[in-house]
């Protein structure tokens, strides 16, 4: 078991959470919404670290990133939980679920992250580059990733972070200097919306603005039909990247039916293909996803 980092303690034995910006008041035993952080009595611990939902050698391309190493494969690794609720979730079966014998992926289990640095080096002849940490929120975990990127960052590799950028700032901008490229979820580009979704639009919006400057960013834009479909909705999702950087490439990816939104069509292709080009007046690299 690891000791959290970003937390204090109250005088009445409550854990007061710093890494993402609901800021969870954890009384003794109890874990926060994400489930991934407990206070034992004395201190918040990692109550996730080292447990292993999925593991992967994939193409680079899958997480997606189409302008960093393409044509690379990367270890990909996931664990437990979320601190988000979108029910549409594509990997609800890791992200509503604490570590057990879930058959979600392959070799389960637990790991240290010496064992991760490891096999991702014994796997360089196969085209690995480094570690994708992916599946589900990783940043939860934020221990065990922050101590695996520190290891793959040491013998050369590259670290990969697929995230949904519900993290505070100084968590990340600790983290983001161990990071090679990003690709984080923008689910869409209202606040209240963002809000049933279990998120909040600012925090994710100054993430990417954190990441954009730290390292090579993409972002990837699930289109939920009645959610975030609109034209207007793009051109200011849209509009915000390129007031950041119009280099930044954005996937516009179709939803599929899942988790709590089991019985919903499917986002419509031409909804797809219009609404990336919509994004093509403002960005100079726009990709559609999932089609």
């Amino acid at each position: 078991m690891r000791e959290a980092m970003h937390y204090a303690m109250t005088g009445s034995g409550e854990a007061v959470c710093g890494l993402c910006p609901w800021g969870c008041r954890i009384g003794r035993g109890g874990t926060g919404r994400c489930g991934a952080r407990r206070n034992d009595g004395s201190a918040l611990v990692a109550a996730t670290y080292g447990h292993i939902s999925s593991m992967a050698l994939d193409p680079i391309g899958k997480k997606p990133l189409a302008r960093f190493r393409p044509g690379s494969r990367i270890l990909s690794i996931g664990g437990y939980g979320c601190n988000m609720d979108c029910p549409y979730c594509q990997n609800h079966a890791i992200s509503r679920s604490a570590p057990g014998p879930h058959p979600v992926g392959a070799e389960p289990g637990e790991t240290t992250p010496g064992e991760v640095a490891r096999r991702s080096a014994a796997l360089a002849p196969q085209g690995n580059i480094g570690v994708a940490y992916t599946y589900n929120e990783p940043l939860i975990g934020y221990e065990f990733v922050y101590d695996c990127c520190k290891l793959i960052k040491g013998q050369g590799q590259s670290n990969v972070l697929v995230t949904n950028g519900m993290v505070c700032e100084g968590p990340l901008a600790e983290l983001l200097g161990y990071v090679d490229a990003a690709n984080v979820d923008l689910k869409c580009f209202d606040a209240g919306t963002y809000g049933r979704l279990g998120g909040d639009l600012p925090t994710v919006t100054s993430s990417i603005r954190a990441c954009a400057a730290a390292c090579h960013l993409e972002v990837t834009a699930l289109i939920v039909p009645g959610m975030n479909d609109s034209v207007p909705e793009m051109e200011a999702l849209s509009g915000f990247l390129a007031g950041i950087d119009p280099g930044i490439p954005l996937h516009v990816t179709r939803f599929f039916p899942r988790h709590r939104m089991s019985g919903a069509e499917a986002t419509d292709l031409g909804l797809i293909y219009r609404l990336a080009e919509v994004a093509r007046a403002s960005l100079w690299h726009v990709y559609e996803g999932n089609c």
